[in-house]
């Protein structure tokens, strides 16, 4: 290890561009006068000037981006009257609680609406429970924002507007499948341009809310209303696509259309409620599949976003909540991010009115907030009938209360960077069935989450800290702050794009890659070649094996290349993955750590033995070009890893993302145990996190209890110039000793119930 550890660069200010904001209400009529086809040009164009428009720098940003711990209650429609709003306002009290929301509109008001078929809550008599909330929040100094739910509407409104309502492929408006009473709404034409923003600009009137949080804002169901088809035939001359299809360029297109018309609306949103009050602003939810929309998009518009992933489910780990807030916190750059989480088991059957185990609440929130994220509870109902939750909200917001200081963080210290490809994930298909069309074969290769989880499981278990880089900001001041970069099988890249990643290779920037990465350009279209074929040093020799079976890797140990660190020289030979890409190597590869043992019959029993016990064909190409170091695997590792979870592919990928970043990790700990961790730095101070994940229920299930750890023995490198004063443990509040040597700090954690957190204040 260097004796010091450069902070990583700083990226600046980001210098937003600047936004379209209608000036008034009576822009709105000129804008539907002028038509609604004409709201995004020809394609590929930027968005004409609107009628009635100016053109403004953004303002200040609202008073809720300074929140650390939300409150998020939705009030059902036969409790005005039965809940106890004091007990909420007491209940925010006790756990410092900074900002709430409250359901206010859209689909139901719980005002004194005159917004005609705002249907108001039959059950608020002469009262005005919103009225109560903003002024007993506004006593206690808490952030209030409205919340607005945009998806459904009820039969008077829907036989008076039908042009308001979801039509399916066939022509069909759309009851709601929850609630047959009531109607899907298309959310991309005039109910919300008309009818959302008059309810938003009348809230933010009568109560000068901070800011509206929106549920379901953006459907990602496809609408085939008379608007929708007339406003896509504008645009790509051709009818909406009856099904998702990611290979018809038609839904390339229609995605771009969608997603275009979304950020109009959001802009018109933003707008008009800033109008009314300049410190507020709109907090639409985030879906936790971020292919939906366009999350570098985000970066030009958000003022805060919390990553709505409410809890686990099925075979979901708890750490994948830190993975998904690092994909979000890459695109919001220095804006802060957050997490809604729920108190109810979120399971598919939707039982909302429930309560998880304490164990799982805290593990869920306590990754997250480990990661950087700002917790928001979102309870449902304001009458309890399950009050188990009470107490370990309390116990969670209280100690972030506590520590708040250690939570504002600045800067990740990370040095391994995890690329996220939203055009892999919406493309991946096109370019999946290609590549094995090719191969006359249906290999099953899986999806980018698949290749994704495994890599960053895979990290987790070696205890490497890791951020993410989006695709669209593969920029030096994005990207440099990384000792190496990590593309697990990130298939969909734009030619400029690769061209950013040699760049990044040419200033010394590492890379390790998987699979199909770069086979595909943005849209998932197949090139001929790698995007990044002489940074990889081989060719797409044009086929792909696969589905392999019996197929294993010889390791060669006589090559003594840190890829092979760890294993056993007695182990000869591991499992192979499931696809490999066929390829053939342009550059020189003197070493060849792992080598290919074809498949070979698995019956009868006595034909198991293989027809090629050794090739020279590499399944890692491994390089140094000046100080950069490569490594490509042509096969699905991280992918296989996941489905297997091998922990002779796991250790591959930790070795291959050491060898490639060389000695420049921040971060070592030793300790029994799987711990998810991450390193801060805060404005006078620096924290490293430790969550301990050691459960039998990591991969499935609640946690039933947190069950301890013993000793960690933690190494970091200390920044430069970097002189720690005090070395505190946050959750033991103690005070270990720890030395300092040629700038690494040693300290020992004497064991870790859930979530520790050794804080360094700085001279």
């Amino acid at each position: 290890m260097p004796a010091n550890f450069p902070v990583p660069p700083s990226s600046g200010p980001f210098v937003l561009p600047r936004r379209t904001f209608l000036k008034s209400a009576a822009a709105l009529s000129a804008l539907a006068a002028h038509g609604p086809l004409d709201l995004f040009g020809a394609e590929g164009a930027s968005s004409p000037a609107l009628p009635g428009a100016t053109q403004l720098a953004p303002a200040q940003p609202p008073r809720m981006t300074t929140a650390m711990r939300w409150l998020t209650l939705t009030v059902v429609n036969d409790e005005p009257g039965k809940y106890d709003p004091d007990f909420w306002l007491d209940y925010m009290k006790r756990c410092h609680v900074d900002a709430a929301s409250w359901n206010s509109g859209g689909i139901i008001a719980i005002y004194p609406t005159k917004i005609p078929f705002h249907r108001r809550n039959p059950n608020l008599g002469d009262t005005d429970p919103l009225r109560y909330i903003v002024d007993g929040c506004r006593k206690q100094g808490i952030v209030i924002t409205a919340r607005v739910d945009h998806h459904a509407t009820y039969d008077d409104t829907a036989q008076a507007h039908p042009e308001w309502i979801q039509v399916d492929a066939a022509g069909k408006k759309k009851r709601h499948p929850a609630q047959p009473d009531l109607w899907l709404t298309c959310t991309l034409g005039p109910y919300n341009e008309d009818f959302m923003t008059r309810v938003m600009q009348e809230i933010a009137t009568n109560y000068r809310v901070d800011g509206f949080n929106h549920n379901r804002w953006s459907s990602p169901t496809v609408c085939h209303c008379e608007w929708c088809q007339r406003s896509f035939n504008k645009f790509a001359g051709a009818a909406i696509p009856a099904k998702e299809e990611r290979s018809n360029p038609t839904w390339v297109k229609y995605v771009t259309w969608r997603e275009r018309r979304i950020w109009e609306l959001w802009d018109l949103w933003d707008s008009e409620v800033r109008k009314i009050n300049p410190d507020s602003g709109i907090l639409p939810g985030v879906p936790m599949n971020g292919a939906q929309l366009k999350f570098s998009e985000l970066r030009k518009r958000a003022h805060t976003l919390y990553l709505d992933y409410q809890g686990r489910h099925g075979l979901i780990p708890p750490w994948i909540v830190g993975k998904k807030g690092k994909e979000l916190r890459a695109v919001l750059g220095d804006k802060p991010a957050g997490l809604t989480f729920s108190v109810s088991v979120e399971e598919r059957y939707r039982w909302k009115d429930s309560v998880q185990s304490p164990a799982e609440l805290k593990v869920w929130v306590s990754v997250g907030v480990a990661h950087g994220l700002r917790p928001k509870i979102a309870k449902f109902s304001g009458v309890l009938r399950d009050r188990r939750w009470l107490q370990s909200v309390d116990e969670l917001y209280t100690w972030q209360w506590k520590h708040e200081k250690y939570l504002r963080n600045i800067r990740s210290l990370a040095r391994v960077g995890i690329v996220v490809s939203q055009q892999t994930a919406r493309f991946h298909e096109a370019a999946a069935t290609s590549i094995n069309s090719a191969a006359g074969t249906n290999s099953g290769a899986g999806t980018m989450d698949d290749a994704g989880n495994g890599l960053y499981h895979a990290l987790i278990e070696a205890r490497i800290p890791t951020e993410m880089v989006h695709e669209d900001f593969l920029t030096p001041e994005e990207t440099d702050r990384y000792s190496v970069l990590v593309l697990a099988n990130i298939a969909a890249l734009s030619d400029a794009q690769c061209e950013q990643l040699r760049a990044y290779v040419r200033r010394g920037g590492s890379l390790v890659a998987t699979h199909e990465s770069s086979l595909c350009n943005e849209v998932g279209e197949r090139r001929a070649d790698f995007g990044l074929a002489d940074i990889f040093g081989v060719n797409f020799a044009g086929k792909a094996e696969g589905p392999m079976r019996n197929s294993y890797l010889t390791l060669e140990h006589a090559t003594l290349h840190p890829l092979l660190a760890g294993f056993d020289p007695q182990a000869e030979r591991i499992i192979n993955g499931v696809t490999r890409l066929l390829v053939k190597p342009v550059a020189n590869f003197p070493v060849k750590p792992l080598t290919l043992i074809p498949s070979y019959p698995d019956l009868p029993m006595e034909e198991l033995y293989p027809r090629q016990p050794r090739t020279d064909i590499a399944v890692a190409y491994v390089r140094e070009i000046g100080a950069s170091r490569i490594v490509y695997f042509p096969w699905d590792i991280d992918r296989s890893f996941w489905e297997f979870m091998s922990p002779d592919h796991g250790q591959l990928l930790v070795n291959a993302v050491r060898w490639a970043a060389g000695p420049t990790q921040p971060l070592r700990i030793e300790g029994p145990g799987i711990l998810d961790v991450s390193i801060f730095r805060q404005a006078t101070s620096l924290t490293v996190h430790l969550v301990n994940l050691t459960n039998p229920m990591m991969m499935k299930g609640p946690f039933r209890e947190i069950i301890p750890v013993g000793e960690q023995r933690v190494q970091f490198i200390l920044p430069a110039g970097a002189v720690p004063k005090r070395v505190h443990l946050l959750t033991a509040d103690r005070t270990p000793e720890f030395s300092v040597a040629s700038g690494i700090l040693s300290v020992t954690v004497p064991s870790i119930a859930l979530h520790e957190v050794i804080a360094m204040d700085l001279a």
